[in-house]
C-alpha cells in the first residue's frame, strides 16, 4: 500500500477532501498517507453520511435493491448497490444489519437454483463483483471462490461465453474476477489464491493492459476514456488501480508492461490536474455520482493513487 506523498496544501488534494467521505477517507490513506486512525474516523462516516448512506436507506424490507437481485440493464438493483457499498467503504452497524438481511433474504432466483447471494451463480463476471463486495464487507464466500477458480481458462484469464477452458478470456471478466480474489486474499489470507491471481494478472500484463496478443492491436478505444462506477467494464485505469491494490510492485517487467497504460492516464489529465469523468455505462444509476465532463473526484482519486503507485510525477 502506497505510504502517500500528497500534501493537503495541494489544489487538487483539497478538492477531493471536500467530496464525499467516501472520496475523503481514501484519499487520506492512499494519497496523504494519513494515520489509520484518522483514516477510520472518516471511513466510519460512510454509512451516515452522503452516497452510503443513501444507499443504505433505499434498502426494502426484503433485504433488496431496486426490488431484485439483478437487472439486465438499470443499475440499481442489489448486486450493484452491494458492490457500491464495498467500493465506498462502508462499515459499521447499520452497514451489518443491511449486509445481513441480503444475506439472509437474497437468492439468484431459479434459474440459479435459489443460490444464496453470497454464493453467486456462474458468470464470473457477476461472481468476481460479489467477491469484491463480501471481501469488503467481510462476508464469507469460499463457495463462490471455487466457482471463480475452476472456471479459469487457459490462458489465465475468465470469459463468462467460454464453453470450454481453452477458449479465450475477456478483460471484462478477468478485471471483475481478479479484483474479488486479490481482495478476498487480503481479507482472508489465503494464499491458495496467488497463482490463480498471478495467471490472471499476467493475463493483462502480457497484453500492456489494453492490447492483443496476436497482433498487438489496442483492443477497445474505450479503454482509454475512465467511468465510475464501472461495474462489468474494463479500462486501464480500473486494470492498473487493481494492479495496485493487490500489492504487486510496478518494477522490472510489470514496469515495462504497464508503461503504456500508465502514459494513457497521464494523458487525460486536464490542466488544473484533475480527471475528467468520460462516460457512464448504460442504464439508470444507483445513484447519479458525477456528471459527463466534469471533473471526477473517483477518476482523480484513483489516477493520483496510480501514478503514486507507478512512481510518476502527477503534478498533483
Amino acid at each position: 500500500m502506497s505510504e502517500g506523498r500528497g500534501s493537503r496544501d495541494d489544489a487538487v488534494i483539497r478538492w477531493l477532501l471536500e467530496g464525499d467521505p467516501a472520496i475523503r477517507w481514501q484519499t487520506m490513506q492512499d494519497v496523504l498517507g494519513a494515520p489509520p486512525d484518522e483514516v477510520a474516523e472518516e471511513r466510519s462516516r460512510v454509512e451516515r453520511e452522503g452516497w452510503g448512506a443513501e444507499l443504505l436507506s433505499r434498502q426494502d424490507d426484503r433485504g433488496t435493491w431496486g426490488g431484485t437481485v439483478w437487472k439486465p440493464e438499470d443499475r440499481d438493483a442489489t448486486d450493484d448497490i452491494v458492490l457500491l457499498l464495498g467500493l465506498f467503504g462502508a462499515q459499521g452497524e447499520r452497514t451489518r444489519e443491511a449486509i445481513d438481511r441480503v444475506a439472509a433474504n437474497v437468492d439468484w432466483g431459479e434459474e440459479w437454483d435459489d443460490s444464496p447471494f453470497f454464493d453467486g451463480e456462474v458468470e464470473p463476471c457477476i461472481n468476481g463483483r460479489v467477491l469484491t463486495a463480501a471481501a469488503a464487507l467481510d462476508r464469507p464466500a469460499d463457495v463462490l471462490v471455487r466457482k471463480l477458480l475452476d472456471g479459469q481458462q487457459t490462458d489465465g484469464g475468465w470469459n463468462c461465453y467460454a464453453e470450454t477452458t481453452d477458449a479465450p478470456g475477456s478483460f471484462h471478466s478477468t478485471i471483475c474476477v481478479i479484483e474479488g480474489l486479490a481482495a478476498y486474499r487480503a481479507a482472508t489470507g489465503r494464499t491458495d489464491l496467488d497463482e490463480p491471481l498471478k495467471r490472471g494478472q499476467d493475463y493483462l500484463l502480457v497484453r500492456g493492459m489494453m492490447r492483443r496478443r496476436s497482433t498487438g492491436e489496442l483492443i477497445d478505444e474505450q479503454w482509454l476514456r475512465f467511468t465510475f462506477p464501472y461495474y462489468w467494464h474494463y479500462d486501464v485505469l480500473r486494470g492498473l488501480d487493481h494492479l495496485r491494490a493487490s500489492g504487486l510492485r510496478a518494477e522490472g517487467r510489470v514496469a515495462e508492461r504497464i508503461a503504456e497504460a500508465v502514459e494513457v492516464v497521464l494523458s487525460r489529465r486536464a490542466p488544473d490536474g484533475r480527471w475528467p469523468l468520460d462516460r457512464v455505462l448504460p442504464g439508470r444509476p444507483a445513484l447519479p455520482l458525477e456528471e459527463i465532463g466534469e471533473p471526477s473526484r473517483w477518476n482523480t482519486l484513483r489516477a493520483l493513487r496510480v501514478l503514486d503507485w507507478a512512481g510518476v510525477q502527477s503534478g498533483a
